[in-house]
């Protein structure tokens, strides 16, 4: 039997040693043996189940639930490999009008102002109109115009400013992951992170903490978060609950 050592596995698949480790610790992929030395060993059965995985995955599928499909008696992967097919078809199509709109932005940004409205070109159009209700829900109309406004009076150097700070910041929450969220380097990016967020609404602090707690509850952000790491929305709402509670 053909055998691959789990940093030849990471390496193969572009995954990190840490993610085949909580694989195997959540036993969504076990290794095919486990050396004497504890080295865990993978075969073609396993490359071929991390594919699966890692497709699943590519559709924003949570783990627990790409687990349960896999462990289905009746699953079949030529079935899975088609199914996987047409879905990234889709999702291409999708990826190409993601392409235009990016396109379209950046000729607004180099006019200087951004239009609110391109933003969300290419999104399914559902997505936004239930995202902008669940604000106009919590917060009031008037956030959302605010918030539409503050967007299109912004310059091209604001915003990408704005985006280039909202990834450092998540960069960066998952380095400080392994510490607790009241810890000073966290606390310290959560303030950064309130910061940045109210150049689009000033959200009093309470209103702050809600908006952490849609990070965890709202599947749109969730999964936009934990792409950077699995977890890290629910560990920027822990901090973000912390800073509010204790400013």
């Amino acid at each position: 039997m053909e055998r691959f050592s789990v940093t030849q596995l990471a390496k193969m698949a572009g995954v990190s040693v840490r993610t085949l480790h909580h694989y195997d610790e959540i036993g969504l992929l076990k290794p095919a043996l486990r050396a004497d030395s504890g080295y865990r060993y993978y075969s073609r059965v396993e490359l071929l189940k991390l594919q699966q995985i890692l497709f699943y995955k590519e559709l924003d599928i949570p783990l627990n639930e790409i687990a349960e499909m896999l462990d289905e008696p009746e699953f079949d992967i030529l079935t899975a490999l088609q199914q996987h097919k047409q879905a990234l078809s889709k999702r291409l199509q999708r990826l190409k009008t993601l392409l235009q709109t990016i396109d379209r932005t950046i000729v607004e940004l180099k006019n200087e102002n951004m239009n609110y409205d391109e933003l969300y070109k290419g999104f399914p159009k559902e997505k936004v109109a239930e995202y902008e209700k669940s604000v106009v829900e919590l917060w009031g109309q008037e956030t959302l115009n605010e918030s539409r406004r503050r967007v299109n009076a912004m310059t091209k150097e604001e915003l990408q400013a704005l985006m280039l700070e909202a990834d450092i910041i998540n960069k960066e929450l998952v380095r400080l992951m392994n510490k607790p969220v009241s810890h000073n380097e966290v606390q310290a990016l959560i303030a950064r992170h309130y910061s940045m967020t109210c150049k689009y609404h000033d959200f009093t602090l309470e209103a702050y903490k809600v908006l952490g707690g849609m990070y965890v509850a709202d599947e749109r952000f969730r999964i936009n978060y934990n792409k950077y790491h699995t977890g890290l929305a629910a560990y920027l709402n822990d901090a973000i609950t912390f800073y509010c509670n204790n400013h």
